[in-house]
């Protein structure tokens, strides 16, 4: 019976310090922003909260921390995966107010956003997927509906009593007066919350946004499995973490390159104006062996240029095809061993490369961009496949300024 009391009060002391360590003691009267993030994968994601972090602090109200969307192969919806499974929520405190969605539902939400309030925003009208269910007289976000709409919202039992279209009002407040606006179109005496449908953020993320990934940091979890795996499973001395976007969806991604002055992420190396070049096939989808090629290439650089740090193994994460065999046929001369985790783990493999010595990513991928993001935050470099164009390798000041 002692031994009961004793574990009901370590977790009554647990609940309650997860409780104040995310921000929340006691309702905010400046209110709340909630949001789904229901574009894309992880990559996309967090390109999108970096933005909604910024446009929460320049609202001045409480960012209530979503969970992540993933798709598990096989299973018809989406899952919805707490933010702190992955990453710490202290450290955002430091930058702006922040709470977990589980966080603010089960202790704030009857109180602050009681089920009668309940209004979902959008810029305008979003069609509902069942014809039956547009009516041109009430015009309507339809907020929960497919996937991962519905399953969104679902997980914390909320529906909407009504639709709020927000347009023209936009999310730039870096280069605009937008925040008044906002706040005195909907002020948080009378809105307490605002719940989008999407997130409140552009995509990519905005340049004045990729600071802010310094507050984004690896759960205990995550951190002390990356620090294993490298102690453990590399050799000893730096290594190179390589990200390979081959599969299916990314080959027929890469189609609209041709079409594309930007695709995805790649202002990451060709920059917002592209004023470091236009986009070509080879940055979105290099071949077996241009990849072979800038691996020696690199490897024999650091040797020159860093010979007390030299590169002794390489890391790769990869969506499909790791290229193992022909990656280790191709170094092993030069005394090089090429590993994968033994399962996919995709978060583990991003805290992994996001510790590497040197790292080269797939200018477009939104994974590859949130890479070199948590890098440029500890000044380690990095570089991308095919970049700068073969022709122009003569020119070593491209990568200078990355």
């Amino acid at each position: 019976m002692q031994w009961l009391k004793l574990k009901l009060c370590f977790i009554f002391i647990i609940s309650i310090s997860i409780r104040f360590s995310s921000g929340n003691s006691g309702r905010d009267p400046n209110g709340y922003i909630t949001y789904c993030p229901c574009m894309g994968r992880f990559g996309n994601q967090a390109d999108h909260f970096l933005g909604s972090l910024a446009f929460a602090k320049a609202l001045n109200r409480t960012l209530i921390l979503p969970p992540w969307v993933e798709y598990r192969q096989g299973e018809l919806r989406s899952r919805q995966v707490p933010f702190n499974a992955y990453f710490e929520v202290n450290p955002l405190l430091e930058y702006h107010r922040v709470l977990t969605m589980a966080d603010f539902m089960w202790h704030l939400a009857d109180d602050v956003w009681p089920e009668s309030e309940r209004v979902s925003f959008c810029y305008m009208e979003r069609k509902s997927l069942q014809e039956e269910k547009n009516d041109p007289e009430k015009p309507n976000c339809h907020a929960k509906d497919g996937n991962p709409f519905g399953p969104f919202w679902d997980t914390f039992h909320i529906d909407f009593v009504k639709s709020e279209f927000y347009g023209p009002l936009h999310f730039d407040v870096h280069h605009s007066a937008v925040a008044a606006k906002w706040q005195a179109k909907y002020p948080a005496e009378t809105w307490p919350v605002l719940a989008f449908t999407g997130a409140p953020a552009s995509f990519p993320v905005q340049l004045e946004n990729c600071p802010l990934q310094k507050y984004l940091q690896w759960n205990s979890r995550y951190r002390d499995a990356a620090r294993d795996f490298i102690k453990e499973q590399l050799p000893r001395g730096a290594f190179l973490g390589i990200h390979l976007r081959n599969g299916i969806d990314w080959v027929r991604a890469c189609e609209h390159v041709k079409d594309s002055q930007h695709l995805f992420a790649s202002p990451q190396c060709l920059g917002y104006r592209n004023e470091r070049g236009n986009l070509y096939p080879e940055l979105c989808m290099p071949s077996k062996e241009a990849i072979v090629r800038q691996l020696k290439r690199t490897i024999k650089n650091v040797r020159q240029t860093q010979p007390n740090n030299e590169i002794k193994s390489v890391f790769v994460a990869s969506d499909s095809n790791h290229m193992i065999g022909e990656l280790n046929s191709a170094l092993s001369r030069m005394g090089i061993s090429v590993h994968k985790l033994p399962e996919d783990d995709p978060y583990l493999d991003l805290a992994i490369l996001g510790q590497s010595n040197h790292f080269i990513g797939n200018c477009i991928s939104s994974y590859s961009a949130f890479v070199k993001r948590e890098r440029d935050t500890h000044g380690f470099p990095t570089y991308f496949w095919g970049f700068p164009n073969e022709k122009d390798r003569h020119q070593p000041k491209v990568h200078e300024e990355l």
